[in-house]
């Protein structure tokens, strides 16, 4: 009955409560009567939607079944948040089309601002000039009175190689005199801003950097050799000194650059060595000098020498085991030990152990007498260069002389190959001209007045590889080489103004008598020259560096003119030039050689050879 009256008083239009949930009339009355359980359970039965009609039913299941649902927890829907009738997906559903809309919304506003970032520049935005930084000139100052040195050192960490330069600017000291102060500067190798410039004491013969410490980061250095008795070592980044050193000498002069040497007094940097000549006697010294703090190492220690030519070296030789030599000469090549001149120094020290090697090889070429020198090579040395060799610690020696070249094994000085040349002005060029790994030379000799012949030479045989005649009038000319990625050597030298005309307009105007034409030459197409840059000045040096990032390559000229209207007695005007090689090499006048055919066309080759990657020589297994 309570189960009746429970129901009774349920309002109409209301659905009445899942059987699951608990009701405190009908739950109360369930054990009263057995009627009232069976229709409770039949109740449940309809409204999980099964029929009782043709169904057995277990009263004691129905019964056990009835009293867990007793025992069960009402749960409110209202306060857990749900809704019997799906509540919780209709809400899931209303919000899909706002997060779709939001979404579709961000993407179309990125595509707009991509759009509009590409029109600005496109349009709005000019385009950098194609040429910039890749061609500059600047007046740094006047010539001293020597050749002015020139050397490509990354000083600012750029990756890109900057150039340091000496020279001389003019200062008033009356209005009837005028003298000059002597600088060195680094420039940029990026644009032709200055780094530092520093005023050193005499002119500078010689600028070597990153010598100490070769194989350290920290090798930011820069060693200034000066005419006469100077030796600077200064900071590449700063250009401020870390030490000097003079050389006292009653009678002689600092001789070219000073050689690098192992660690002599064990402070774990580099000791250096400089050759000095006497003034009035015949008598070459060297002196040993600390890289660490630039104080000297010992006492002079003085050869006697006959001049017969060119002052040749001082240039260090190792040998296969180890032993170090020490090789000069005026016209001739001389070669003496390390360890006797460190023991004739007096030092006051121990014999290092860099020192205690000798190679039977090169002591057999001593002479009866117990000499201590071992002559290489007797007369007409025009120039000596020592030649890397391919898989070997020990380098060859190529000799250059009045009659032709030489070339000395390394590790016992016998000769490999010799040609007969004669006029050969200018020190040759290595490079690679084929691909067997051994350096090739380029050579310039002086036909006539008016032209000269180039021919390069196998390093391994000595047989001519190329030849071509081009118009020169001037003794000297300076030639580089710079390495591709295919393993070759693309060579640089100078011609006169009888070529065709350049159709670029990289030249330098000046008032003198001949245009000189820098042109390039490629291993892989022999047959022809592209015309790169030309000027109407003196050439003083050249040299050629390279960008590793970009894999490109630039050449750094130096020339020298006069002002207009500038009296003999002033000094020319120092002007440097720097362009990158493969921008020059689009713009350059391709020429050919002889009268053969070219496949492909001089025109296609130039738009190949534009395409070069510079860098180092890739090494065989």
């Amino acid at each position: 009955m309570a189960t009746v009256l429970s129901r009774a008083l349920k309002l109409p239009g209301k659905k009445s409560h899942d059987p699951r949930e608990y009701d405190p009339l009908t739950q109360a009355d369930s054990d009263e009567s057995e009627d009232d359980l069976v229709i409770n359970i039949q109740h449940n039965g309809v409204q999980n939607g099964k029929g009782s009609r043709g169904s057995y039913h277990d009263p004691d299941s129905d019964v056990e079944r009835a009293s867990k649902r007793v025992q069960q927890r009402p749960v409110d829907a209202k306060e857990e948040g749900l809704s019997p009738s799906g509540g919780l997906d209709l809400e899931l559903k209303a919000t899909s089309p706002v997060v779709s809309y939001i979404r579709t919304t961000v993407f179309l506003l990125t595509v707009v601002v991509s759009m509009i970032m590409v029109l600005i520049c496109a349009f709005l935005i000019p385009c950098p000039h194609r040429g910039h930084h890749q061609f500059w000139t600047l007046r740094i100052g006047q010539e001293t009175g020597i050749p002015s040195p020139l050397e490509l050192f990354d000083v600012n960490m750029d990756g890109v190689p900057d150039i340091l330069i000496s020279f001389a600017s003019p200062k008033n000291v009356s209005q009837d005199a005028m003298k000059h102060h002597n600088s060195v500067a680094a420039l940029s190798g990026i644009n032709n801003s200055i780094l530092w410039s520093s005023r050193v004491q005499e002119e500078i013969q010689s600028i070597k950097c990153g010598l100490l410490l070769p194989d350290s980061p920290q090798n930011n250095t820069c060693l200034l050799i000066g005419r006469s008795k100077f030796l600077q070592l200064v900071n590449a980044t700063s250009g401020k000194p870390i030490w000097t050193s003079s050389v006292h000498l009653s009678n002689g002069a600092l001789a070219t650059s000073a050689i690098v040497l192992p660690d002599l007094n064990g402070d774990y940097i580099s000791d250096l060595l400089v050759l000095t000549v006497g003034e009035q006697q015949p008598h070459l010294g060297f002196q040993l000098v600390s890289g660490l703090t630039g104080h000297l190492l010992g006492e002079v220690v003085k050869y006697e020498a006959t001049v017969k030519g060119k002052l040749q070296g001082p240039q260090v030789h190792y040998t296969t085991q180890g032993a170090i030599y020490i090789l000069f000469g005026f016209g001739s090549v001389q070669a003496v030990a390390l360890k006797d001149i460190y023991t004739q120094a007096k030092t006051g020290e121990s014999l290092p152990k860099a020192l205690q090697k000798e190679d039977p090889e090169w002591e057999k070429w001593r002479t009866v007498n117990g000499s201590q020198t071992i002559n290489v090579y007797r007369t007409g040395v025009e120039f000596l260069q020592s030649i890397p060799v391919l898989d070997s610690n020990c380098s060859d020696l190529l000799i250059t002389t009045t009659d032709g070249l030489t070339l000395l094994r390394g590790k016992d000085l016998e000769k490999r190959w010799a040609v007969s040349l004669k006029n050969v002005k200018s020190q040759p060029q290595t490079g690679h001209f084929n691909p067997d790994g051994s350096l090739d030379f380029l050579l310039q000799i002086h036909s006539n007045n008016t032209s000269k012949r180039i021919v390069i030479i196998d390093g391994t045989s000595g047989v001519p590889l190329w030849e071509w005649e081009v118009p020169w009038h001037v003794k000297e000319a300076a030639a580089a080489s710079v390495p591709t990625s295919d393993g070759k050597s693309a060579f640089v030298f100078w011609g006169d103004g009888s070529l065709p005309a350049n159709s670029t307009n990289l030249n330098i105007q000046v008032d003198t008598q001949w245009n000189r034409h820098l042109l390039l030459l490629h291993p892989s197409y022999p047959g022809v020259i592209l015309d790169i840059f030309n000027v109407s000045a003196n050439i003083v040096t050249m040299e050629i560096g390279i960008k590793e990032l970009e894999k490109d390559a630039f050449v750094v000229i130096v020339t020298s003119d006069r002002n207009i209207g500038a009296s003999d007695n002033v000094p020319q005007t120092l002007v440097v030039s720097k362009l990158a090689l493969r921008w020059a090499m689009s713009y350059s006048h391709p020429l050919s050689v002889g009268d053969a055919k070219i496949r492909p066309k001089v025109d296609d080759v130039k738009r190949i050879l534009s395409r070069l990657k510079f860098g180092t020589i890739p090494q065989k297994p």
